[in-house]
């Protein structure tokens, strides 16, 4: 089954405009998706009629508020497959989800000598994170490296498992290169040494099923503004047996069962690890956008974004002086690359004045920029609303921005 691209074209307002006198063409999906008009309506809707804190009150508002909010997790819940909706913590982004991993998992598992795995390959939210906990509590990192296709060594992942590995922390998709990595082989060979395994999981939600049970990863990631709902929410899936043993991120409310002034007791999961008033609108309104990716198809979406990946790569090919950054067999919808010696700022600039969005610079992965000993590259990520027409005027675009500056240099 294909997807109805007029018609999901149609739910999305913000690209029917023009800019600098074209119409818009919105390629940087990988930094943030654009949002249906059934996620517009349902923040307003919300603020509107129903806004409310929730959990604490007992009048109505606060009722149909807390019913609202809980109806999201559960949603999050069937979509990732979790065993429990108790395993759903609601997070501010992909962000604070591994942040909060890194500051009660060191906390009560990290000690001096132990090693964490992740690789050269992550966003730098995956890499940042990991290097300041191991410094707090004398452990190490280590890296996994990649080829010059953008795949991972698997040898030398397994190589570098052992008896001091505490935690692997790997992401599903690489946001600078567009590289599926093998999750669910890797967890396994993890857990054959009893080594929990994190997985960033903000570019594969966006574009493929996440089972994660099936994965049988022990924590999972991701953000909902990359899954055309709203920004400041994110989710941490973590496996209940992990949660159980984990001490709070936060303190304050909702997060209390009970304070006097000789002791505390926690809530129950999932509620000891989200204090104080959460995000309840935008929450709410991701529930919509769950709904409207399911109702698409995800696994709809995912083809057609196969297909324009491969029509994308295929129409900037031709053009002289073409060089991807990323060519592993299984990715996602970015291209990231460079024409000549032309720096991507340069082509960035220029192709926006065409009315087309596209990311320029290291895309928070500067170790991946260093392996290939570049500053950076252009990125084009794509999405369920992108076209075969905006693949042409993208190609189109960095032809006349290649001649532009050919041309300056030339002076």
């Amino acid at each position: 089954m294909s997807i109805d691209i007029r018609k999901i074209r149609d739910d999305f307002p913000i690209l029917h405009q023009e800019v600098y006198g074209k119409p818009y063409v919105y390629l940087d999906n990988a930094a943030t998706t654009q949002k249906p008009l059934a996620v517009i309506n349902a923040l307003s809707d919300f603020y509107r009629n129903y806004n409310s804190n929730v959990h604490r009150g007992v009048h109505y508002l606060s009722q149909k508020a807390t019913g609202m909010f809980e109806e999201t997790r559960d949603q999050v819940k069937e979509l990732i497959n979790a065993a429990f909706r108790q395993e759903i913590i609601f997070t501010k982004g992909t962000t604070e989800s591994v942040n909060f991993i890194a500051a009660v998992y060191g906390e009560t598992f990290i000690s001096q000598g132990d090693e964490i795995i992740t690789t050269v390959m992550e966003h730098h939210s995956n890499l940042v994170p990991w290097k300041l906990m191991a410094e707090k509590y004398g452990a190490k990192v280590k890296y996994i490296p990649f080829n010059e296709q953008g795949v991972l060594d698997i040898a030398a992942y397994r190589e570098a498992l052992n008896d001091r590995t505490k935690l692997v922390a790997i992401g599903h998709v690489s946001n600078a290169l567009g590289t599926i990595h093998p999750v669910k082989e890797m967890t396994a060979i993890a857990h054959e040494k009893n080594i929990p395994v994190m997985i960033d999981g903000a570019q594969a939600t966006p574009h493929m099923n996440v089972d994660v049970r099936e994965l049988d990863c022990d924590f999972y990631c991701f953000s909902a503004h990359k899954m055309y709902g709203p920004t400041g929410v994110g989710v941490l899936y973590g496996k209940k047996k992990w949660l159980e043993q984990l001490p709070p991120y936060q303190s304050g409310g909702e997060m209390i069962d009970s304070v006097t002034l000789e002791g505390v007791t926690f809530n129950e999961l999932p509620y000891k690890f989200e204090a104080g008033t959460p995000n309840v609108a935008d929450i709410v309104a991701y529930g919509a956008a769950i709904d409207y990716m399911q109702e698409t198809g995800i696994e709809n979406i995912s083809r057609h974004e196969q297909e324009l990946l491969h029509y994308t790569t295929e129409a900037l090919s031709t053009i002289d002086g073409f060089k991807m950054y990323g060519e592993a067999p299984a990715k996602a919808g970015v291209i990231s690359f460079l024409i000549g010696d032309i720096h991507p700022y340069d082509m960035g600039m220029i192709i926006d004045k065409m009315g087309i969005a596209v990311r320029t610079g290291h895309h928070c992965a500067q170790p991946v920029m260093e392996h290939f000993g570049i500053a950076g590259t252009v990125r084009a990520s794509l999405g369920m609303y992108n076209t075969r027409e905006d693949a042409d005027h993208l190609a189109e675009a960095v032809k006349k921005a290649k001649k532009m500056l050919n041309s300056t240099l030339r002076l």
